[in-house]
């Protein structure tokens, strides 16, 4: 049966899901403007106001910038390797107290890497049921079993690991530090504790939470003390840092596989040379003066009732959702409507993400509009 294309748009229409890119005329640090109108942006990932910063960028680009193409040409395995990818590995690995580190072109890249590959035949995943599709898509490509436990909810992986460990040879466990809809931390100690107790692989994707949580903005699992026992740490450049791409650190049996098994790896070209660089500079010669600022932000996150900087506004149905975002809209306020599939049906929900500029003056007025 031949798949009607537009009766497929038409029904994504009707149920308020279709989705289309939105252009907008510029961003100006925590603002966007859209329309002539400049909105307070709390639908950005930039956490640290790095990205779209001109000071940063000249002060990097006097600096450095300058040494560093705008295109590798090539895959990292053929001619896509020059000394500053290694550097950036190397920095990341440093920081992180691992024995290596693989970068990948974005985090979707990572996941999708990591998780199709890292299990094979006979092998079995242990995932957090609200962990982000590029993880979802990474165990749909891989040939193990895997299993998705009640999010955030210890006891549910419990039952799974009892009943299902022994039928598998390698078991990994993989889930989200910060939930990117949601906002709220997963339970690490535990995890730690249920990875030991069964014999499992830990992966924890810190992707929301590296450059904003611990004292050196590592992530939760430094928060926690946990880094020596994650088996393997992802993180983003794109969020926090203000760059592109992402990593995949660890014990360097697992980085040497990735680098030969992971085809989001393999077969990619390599990131640009100068966002490698960026990335690097930041890390080295911003990241570590910015702890105040993000405990301030974390703080304002907690005052809105959310456990990190994303607070999740939970609405419940599509058109109720979408009016809520105009009326925010109107009152200088941009945040996008979120909704299925990329949250469970009847869940719909506006996200606010906050950034270190926001302040709490800043959203006393939309905490009298949302009544949080």
């Amino acid at each position: 049966m031949i798949r009607d294309y537009e009766k497929v748009l038409e029904d994504l229409k009707s149920r308020t899901h279709f989705r289309s890119v939105k252009n907008f005329e510029g961003k100006e640090g925590k603002y966007i403007r859209i329309d002539g109108q400049k909105l307070l942006n709390l639908s950005s990932n930039n956490y640290l106001n790095f990205a779209d910063n001109k000071e940063i960028t000249e002060e990097f680009l006097s600096e450095v910038g300058n040494n560093f193409s705008f295109g590798s040409a090539s895959a990292r395995l053929l001619t896509g390797t020059l000394p500053v990818y290694g550097e950036l590995e190397q920095a990341v690995s440093n920081l992180f107290e691992k024995d290596k580190t693989l970068l990948f072109n974005s985090g979707y890249h990572a996941n999708v890497g990591i998780n199709s590959s890292l299990t094979g035949s006979g092998d079995v995943i242990f995932s957090d049921k609200l962990n982000h599709a590029s993880i979802i898509d990474g165990m749909q490509l891989a040939k193990s079993k895997f299993f998705r436990y009640k999010h955030n909810d210890m006891g549910s992986l419990e039952k799974l690991l009892k009943r299902e460990r022994g039928n598998f040879n390698n078991a990994v466990i993989v889930t989200e530090s910060v939930f990117s809809m949601d906002g709220d931390i997963a339970d690490l100690k535990t995890l730690v504790e249920l990875k030991k107790k069964y014999d499992c692989i830990l992966v924890v994707d810190e992707a929301h939470a590296f450059g904003v949580f611990g004292q050196k903005g590592l992530g939760v699992a430094e928060a926690l003390e946990l880094l020596s026992d994650i088996d393997l740490i992802v993180g983003t450049f794109g969020k926090a840092i203000g760059s592109m791409g992402a990593f995949v650190t660890g014990k360097k049996v697992f980085i040497d596989y990735f680098t030969n098994k992971a085809r989001s790896f393999i077969f990619s070209t390599a990131l640009p040379p100068i966002n490698i660089a960026f990335s690097k500079w930041i890390i080295e010669k911003k990241l570590p003066h910015t702890y105040e600022k993000r405990r301030k932000m974390l703080e304002l996150g907690k005052s809105m009732g959310s456990e990190s900087h994303i607070v999740p506004v939970i609405v419940g149905e599509n058109d109720k959702t979408v009016e809520l975002s105009q009326i925010l809209y109107q009152n200088g306020y941009f945040t996008l409507p979120i909704r299925p599939p990329t949250v469970p049906v009847g869940t719909s929900r506006l996200r606010l993400s906050l950034t270190a500029e926001i302040t709490s003056e800043d959203v006393e007025c939309l905490r009298n509009i949302l009544k949080i």
